[in-house]
């Protein structure tokens, strides 16, 4: 069982930014407290005291590790970061709650786990690799289109992979808006007489891209899995089931967010 070890010191990554001020919302968040949409309502509900006084406004600017938190009276303490890969199943929603009902990831944690946020999303009829963690600059970097970080895919087809269906998805497609949406890399895995299966490498992964890449040549999607996410490899880790990442993979993927290109051209430029 995974769970989130609470310690009464704030975290080195804080205290190295006592200057720097942030949102009492997005304060609690970076704290691993809770989600920021769930931080805002105990905020505006009067659950929240900063300094000694109780802010309304979520954006009221805190210092950390500096200013003083409490929660319904309880200092706030840091949470202990983790980082964890589940394998999504098909028909799961990647949500805190559905609308309808619909079963989430949420339902395939542990009732007593600390709070846990998913890294960016899969969509309902898609599975395989998903990332969770309670380090939100972190996931946002994960996450960020800018860091091109790599993220592998399985994609079952309606249809036979050809040259041609190749060379345009990597080659872009362009949607109604103007937006181009490519694939880094495509090769053809296995094929049958009416369907096969791709490998597809995204670095900017865009809402449904693979999908919408897809569909706009008219071919269907039948199965969808993500299999990596840079070098971590979802492996044989069973559908449904999580784990924490092991020390050297989540090195593995800070350094592969470090050698994005763009944080290179940045670097030359300064």
């Amino acid at each position: 069982m995974i769970t989130k070890k609470l310690i009464a010191r704030q975290s080195a990554g804080c205290a190295s930014n006592k200057s720097k001020k942030v949102g009492l919302a997005r304060a609690l968040s970076k704290l691993g407290f809770c989600s920021r949409t769930r931080a805002t309502a105990l905020i505006r509900e009067g659950q929240v005291r900063l300094n000694g006084a109780t802010p309304r406004n979520p954006e009221t600017p805190v210092r950390l590790g500096v200013d003083r938190i409490e929660i319904t009276g309880s200092p706030l303490r840091t949470a202990e970061k983790v980082y964890v890969m589940m394998n999504k199943p098909r028909g799961i929603v990647t949500s805190a709650a559905d609308e309808k009902g619909r079963d989430t990831v949420y339902s395939l944690l542990p009732k007593d786990q600390e709070w846990l946020a998913p890294v960016g999303r899969l969509d309902k009829a898609s599975e395989g690799l998903l990332l969770w963690s309670n380090d939100s600059e972190w996931a946002a970097r994960i996450t960020d289109p800018a860091t091109h970080l790599e993220k592998s895919y399985h994609v079952q087809i309606a249809a036979k992979a050809n040259e041609r269906l190749i060379a345009a998805m990597e080659r872009g497609v362009e949607t109604q808006k103007g937006e181009v949406l490519h694939a880094k890399r495509v090769r053809p895995l296995r094929a049958g007489e009416k369907t096969s299966w791709l490998e597809m490498i995204l670095d900017e992964g865009k809402n449904r891209q693979i999908r919408r890449m897809l569909g706009a040549h008219g071919v269907e999607v039948l199965r969808l899995v993500r299999v990596a996410i840079g070098s971590l490899q979802l492996g044989d880790l069973a559908k449904g089931a999580h784990r924490a990442l092991r020390p050297e993979e989540k090195a593995a993927l800070d350094r592969a967010m470090e050698k994005s290109p763009k944080r290179e051209q940045r670097r030359f430029e300064e």
